[in-house]
């Protein structure tokens, strides 16, 4: 450093005073707080730049340091360094910390009320002078002398600070004066806990002084909260002035109804909850509003306080109390205990029986709804058009057809095929039932249809996949002239999408901009994924430069196109410009990684995703896998294998048959049977991926005990399964028990086989030597082999000399695929080996 003296670290420091810096210097004399004026330095470089600053006897020369090759680009260097004068600053704190150890008393005291650390501890109460007390900067006496003043007030002497500093109370021992005040005379305190219209007022206000109290509030001493609970509320309140009685009219239903609507459920519980103490009955309506109120923010633990002091007012019995009960514990997720209270009223009436349906439909236990809707018609009670849509539901949920078309029956029966609302929810029950046919005759029949009708209609054509007929019913729905809306857009943009019908979208793209749909964030992001996955990705693109607003669904959308599309570094550009990423954006770029053959950058992107505190789902596992297989990565795999134990996810049955894809692929057969045994649930699928990896190892007789396993746990093998089984018999020579699989598929189980079973079987006779074998058995298949199973044969006949076969062999692979050379050079090597050298000179002419 410059000046040869002792060195020294400036850092920028975020003063009120903009210029202002922090400097430390090493010397145990000069080690002391400076604020030092910034001289001849631009605003600019206080923030960015660090200094080097050397010391002399007079002065320092503060000059920028060096920045490193990694933060060169982000760093600017000060043009000159600057002289900084620094003895008199010093000089001067030293001074200052003298003047406070020689008369406190002239020194405000602001450690306890201080806000943050930037606010001094001590200001003098004149001139405005700061010094701050910090464990680095400020000079040891300092440290030293305050240390002994903290003794000596813990041993009851009268030498600290604080008693000397009586001319500004700090706001803790004025707060805690206040509330001696107050418990010593109530009287003279206003009680606005029941009347305060916002957490900002108080809870106690004085009559004459106006100062306030809050009972959450900041800083409270700690004896405060356990006073308040001895005290009874009651007493307290009568002590305490009349303004919050709860005779007052301040208190009343409607004061209930709008704290519950503002969303301060906790503070109008608590007004019904003192209003029941004091021996006052809360109202009807004020139960009502607090059940709403609860069933409306999900607050189980306040429905319950609510439920309880129901049952201490003797309002249990009410059957209007107890159908919201019941709608509250269903919206809150606890369906036993809605079910307490349905079981506990003494009677039921539709709107009894309609709420319990709804919350065993809404939870999955469609089943469950529908015995209860039949066990309330068993009862008498005739149902309405809500109880009809809420089973109906039920009934759309679980897939129950037949209990759906009975319903219908009813419907009829009862009068309500003419309601749209009814007649709506029976087209979305036959779509996704996939009965589309069964949803038009209802679509048709239909005296008057609204928006919804029409897009319930698309949306069942679109789900089975129906696309065309989706968007001639578009086509119809515009000449009748009803207006879509923003749900018919979407369904008819993922229409386009699924059928790749790119100038279908386009046009819908053009009434959507006529219609004035454009801005909209949904119909935005289907846009952005339609036009992605048409491969039109420079029209997706413009799509998301356009919108005014965007989600993070609006991002994921445009990446997954540039996945889509193969263009993996403008994904990432766009995942790294992300303000707010979720789970589906991470899977979306490691997918894009997995499946572009980038194995090892989707690891990686997974570890950053750890770093960030991300948790991943179980997709993004089941891509990760994947990727770990691709690329043979077993301790990866493994490695993946315990975070997905340690992340307490409960995995699904994708997930489980991607572990065992992943340790067949990476070699380690015993690791997939063990995760395949320890399944509690097996599909189809999962046995197929264990049969397969034993047919990667060239364990023939390991994947026939496996299937047939497979059939003795009832489980029915589908044409994959037989693939693998009959190629794993070729690969480790066992003729006939492939050829007796072979031979079940069809005779024993019903599978009829397709060109893949024969091109393993005739892979299996060629590599056993049975040529001859084989050519009879293609000769008898009872569909044209193509050129595959032709060319299997002409490499067997190549490898094991058969002259005749391998000509035959050719014969028909030519004239299946004339320009094959690799067919004509086989026939070559054919002639070769057998040593006809004038039709091998032909065959390479």
């Amino acid at each position: 450093m410059a000046g040869g003296g002792a060195g020294l670290c400036c850092y920028p420091y975020r003063h009120r005073h903009p210029h202002f810096f922090v400097y430390s210097h090493p010397s145990p004399l000069e080690s002391s707080v400076i604020l030092c004026p910034l001289l001849r330095i631009r605003r600019t470089h206080m923030i960015t730049n660090q200094y080097a600053i050397s010391s002399s006897s007079t002065s320092l020369t503060c000059a920028p340091l060096v920045p490193s090759s990694s933060s060169s680009s982000r760093r600017r260097r000060l043009p000159m360094a600057a002289e900084i004068s620094m003895t008199s600053h010093v000089a001067r704190a030293e001074r200052l910390w003298q003047q406070f150890f020689s008369d406190p008393s002239q020194w405000w005291d602001r450690r306890f009320d201080k806000k943050n650390s930037r606010f001094p501890n001590f200001k003098h109460k004149a001139a405005k002078k700061a010094p701050r007390i910090d464990n680095r900067f400020y000079p040891p006496r300092a440290h030293a002398k305050l240390a002994s003043m903290v003794k000596c007030q813990e041993q009851g002497q009268s030498c600290f600070v604080k008693p000397q500093i009586s001319g500004h109370a700090s706001r803790v021992v004025r707060k805690e004066q206040l509330w001696q005040e107050f418990f010593s005379d109530p009287s003279q305190w206003w009680d606005n806990r029941l009347t305060k219209r916002s957490p900002k007022h108080p809870d106690f206000k004085h009559k004459r002084t106006h100062e306030g109290l809050w009972i959450e509030g900041w800083p409270n001493p700690p004896w405060v909260r356990a006073k308040m609970a001895t005290m009874a509320l009651g007493q307290l309140q009568s002590d305490a002035g009349t303004r919050s009685r709860v005779s007052d009219s301040c208190c009343n239903d409607d004061h209930v109804s709008k704290l519950c609507q503002a969303g301060r459920l906790k503070d109008a519980l608590h007004m019904v909850e003192l209003m029941v103490q004091q021996n006052s009955q809360a109202s009807f309506q004020a139960y009502v509003a607090l059940l709403k109120g609860c069933a409306r923010m999900r607050a189980l633990a306040e429905g319950k306080r609510v439920h309880a002091l129901i049952v201490q007012s003797g309002l249990n019995s009410d059957i209007f109390l107890g159908n919201i009960l019941v709608d509250m514990y269903a919206k809150c997720g606890n369906v036993l205990d809605a079910r307490k209270v349905f079981n506990k009223m003494p009677e039921h009436n539709v709107f009894s029986w309609t709420a319990i349906i709804s919350a065993y439909a809404d939870h999955g236990q469609g089943q469950e709804a529908i015995h209860l809707f039949q066990q309330m018609q068993e009862t008498g009670i005739s149902p309405d058009k809500v109880a009809f849509v809420v089973v109906l539901k039920a009934c759309t949920r679980i897939a129950a057809l037949e209990q759906g078309k009975q319903l219908h029956l009813k419907i009829n029966k009862s009068g309500f095929q003419s309601d749209v609302i009814i007649m709506n929810t029976l087209i979305d029950m036959y779509a996704k039932c996939g009965c589309i046919e069964d949803a038009r005759q209802v679509f048709n029949k239909m005296s008057e249809r609204d928006v919804v009708s029409w897009s319930a209609m698309m949306a069942g054509y679109a789900q089975n996949g129906f696309c065309k007929e989706a968007l001639a019913l578009y086509e119809q729905m515009k000449q009748e002239g009803v207006q879509p809306n923003t749900v018919t857009y979407v369904i008819l943009i993922k229409a386009s999408a699924s059928s790749t019908a790119l100038e279908q979208g386009k046009q819908l793209h053009s009434d959507i901009i006529r219609s004035g749909f454009e801005s909209d964030v949904i119909v935005g992001n289907a846009l952005v994924d339609m036009y992605a996955k048409c491969d039109c990705i420079e029209r997706a693109h413009a799509v998301f430069n356009k919108m005014s607003e965007r989600d993070v669904v609006s991002w994921n959308s445009m990446i997954a196109g540039y996945v889509k599309c193969g263009c993996i570094e403008d994904a990432r550009g766009l995942f790294n410009s992300m303000n707010e990423r979720d789970v589906v954006s991470w899977c979306a770029m490691i997918a894009g990684y997995a499946q572009n053959g980038l194995g090892k950058d989707a690891l990686a992107l997974y570890e950053l995703m750890k770093l960030e505190g991300m948790q991943p789902d179980n997709a993004t596992y089941s891509i990760l896998l994947k990727a770990c297989g691709s690329i043979a990565a077993l301790e990866q795999g493994k490695q993946i294998h315990s975070d997905i134990i340690r992340s307490g996810c409960e995995p699904d049955v994708i997930l489980w048959n991607t572990l065992v894809d992943m340790y067949a692929r990476c070699g380690c057969v015993e690791h997939a049977r063990q995760v395949f045994n320890s399944m509690r649930e097996r599909n189809v699928v999962s046995w197929n991926t264990m049969i397969a990896g034993y047919a990667q190892q060239g364990l023939g007789k390991e994947a026939v005990t496996l299937l047939e396993q497979m059939q003795r746990e009832g489980t029915k093998p589908d044409e994959v399964t037989y693939v693998s089984v009959l190629s794993a018999c070729s690969h480790s020579g066992l003729v006939d028990a492939g050829c007796r699989v072979f031979d079940s598929m069809y005779k024993i189980h019903g599978v009829t086989p397709t060109v893949d079973h024969y091109a393993c079987m005739v892979d299996l006779l060629c590599r056993a030597g049975c040529l001859a074998d084989a050519e009879v058995f293609i000769n008898k298949m009872p569909i044209q082999p193509d050129a595959v199973i032709w060319r299997t044969l002409l490499g067997a006949a190549r490898n094991h000399g058969h002259v005749e076969i391998g000509r035959r062999a050719f014969d028909r692979v030519v004239k299946l695929e004339p320009e094959n050379a690799a067919a004509y050079v086989l026939l070559s090597n054919i002639y070769g080996a057998a040593g006809r050298m004038r039709y091998q000179r032909q065959e390479r002419k």
